[in-house]
């Protein structure tokens, strides 16, 4: 404790040029992400197919395959500029103060119950969560609605666009909003060592959304249903006895109301698990490919991959929680952004956040190592249950129906990508190509 203290005086120098910082930061991470979108973009332009693939996949799927990858990218390009434009403009025209000042002249029309910086906070968050989203809906429109569509994925209508906007809204209004009383109000009672406090907390309201969310939430956006008695159910359920996961349940969801695009998952409880299988994904595979997907999924969980994963983010978190103490006392931080008179704990954790920069590229880029090492285990434990061909086969028609990206940079999958491509999957599966026909 006595070191942090030490840190945190160092820090609160008025000489140090905070917002000087967080904008080099921020130019920093965008220029280093161009420039890895530069090096994938000219990937994306090839014409050959890579040789692990040469076999599976037709020429004619390739080029679209790369055309809507290059698509994704010129979006990127846009989207991420944007993106910084939107950071400089904040910084520059102190846009965080203004929010706080908008907050506060909305303070006198509320009960004198309601008044303080919680609730000044709430109402800030409020603000800014909305022109956040106000800024962000044309790219998000123009994804779904010219993208997507463009290529055959999109399949939610504008209506169902829009409704799943205003839900999202109030359901962050419904759980930001106490979650944020909470956090402050751990903060204030507990002082300085308030962090260990606030990682309980978390931990704990982690733990609740695990339970409330399938049961509450989901169901506001998509449709579980049983999966029906038959060869797969069947299959799966002997699979996971012979694996001893905890299955309570299979469900189906509707994804295909809003997206072409396949997947499935498992979620729950360790002591009660529940898998949800994607109907697109029941569309497009046979049921020893699907069983084979789901066989590469509880690998992750028989090798807890999920445990270690859940681990790493906990210790991060708590990371997080001790690093801002150090700065949200720092007067230095606050009035660099013209936050001269007051210093609002929620504020700091944004200012806080932005300084952050550098060492969350770092644990992005050790994070994405992390999962393509577990995707390569989980795809040699499925190896070992004997489904290698089926595997095999399951992702090839996966990449050709969902036109994911069949070569890559090896810079930026390092930094972005949490699976490995495919050519690199099929070696490690000992996949022998055939000749496509389709």
């Amino acid at each position: 404790m006595e070191y942090l203290s030490n840190l945190a005086d160092q820090l609160n120098h008025p000489d140090i040029p905070w917002k000087t910082i967080i904008v080099g930061f921020s130019l920093s991470q965008y220029l280093l992400e161009t420039g890895l979108q530069l090096r994938q973009h000219k990937v994306l332009q090839g014409d050959k197919i890579p040789a692990a693939l040469s076999e599976d996949v037709t020429k004619e799927t390739f080029d679209k395959s790369q055309a809507y990858g290059r698509a994704k990218s010129n979006f990127g390009f846009f989207k991420e500029f944007y993106g910084i434009l939107q950071v400089l403009a904040i910084i520059y025209f102190d846009l965080l103060v203004r929010f706080w000042d908008m907050s506060a002249d909305l303070l006198p029309y509320l009960p004198a119950a309601f008044k303080g910086e919680k609730t000044q906070s709430v109402i800030f968050f409020m603000i800014f969560n909305f022109v956040s989203t106000a800024l962000n809906l044309p790219t998000s429109y123009w994804h779904t609605f010219v993208l997507e569509e463009k290529f055959g994925f999109n399949k939610q209508t504008k209506g169902l666009f829009f409704t799943d906007l205003v839900k999202s809204q109030v359901l962050t209004a419904v759980i930001g909003i106490p979650c944020i009383a909470a956090f402050l109000k751990i903060i204030e009672a507990t002082g300085d060592k308030f962090f260990y406090y606030l990682f309980i907390f978390v931990v704990a309201l982690q733990a609740f959304m695990i339970t409330v969310y399938p049961i509450f939430i989901l169901p506001l956006f998509n449709k579980l249903s049983p999966l029906e008695e038959g060869e797969l159910k069947t299959s799966t359920e002997a699979l996971a006895k012979r694996l001893e996961f905890p299955l309570k349940s299979l469900f189906v969801i509707d994804g295909s109301k809003r997206s072409a695009h396949s997947n499935a998952y498992f979620y729950g409880l360790p002591w009660s698990k529940h898998i949800v299988i994607y109907d697109t994904l029941l569309e497009k595979s046979s049921v020893p490919e699907v069983v084979a997907v789901l066989a590469h999924e509880l690998g992750h969980w028989s090798l807890s991959h999920t445990t270690k994963l859940l681990v790493i983010g906990q210790a991060h978190m708590f990371a997080i929680f001790t690093l801002f103490s150090i700065f949200i006392h720092n007067d230095s931080l606050y009035e660099a952004f013209g936050f001269t008179k007051v210093h609002p704990i929620l504020v700091g954790l944004i200012l806080f956040n932005d300084l952050l920069q550098p060492i969350d590229t770092f644990l992005k880029l050790g994070m994405n190592i992390l999962s393509r090492k577990f995707e390569f285990e989980a795809d040699a434990f499925a190896v070992k249950l004997g489904y290698a061909a089926d595997l095999a086969q399951s992702l090839i028609n996966l990449q050709v129906e969902n036109l994911s990206t069949m070569d890559s940079d090896w810079m930026y999958a390092a930094y972005h990508f949490s699976h490995p491509i495919l050519p690199e999957r099929l070696r490690a599966l000992g996949w022998k190509p055939k000749k496509a026909t389709k």
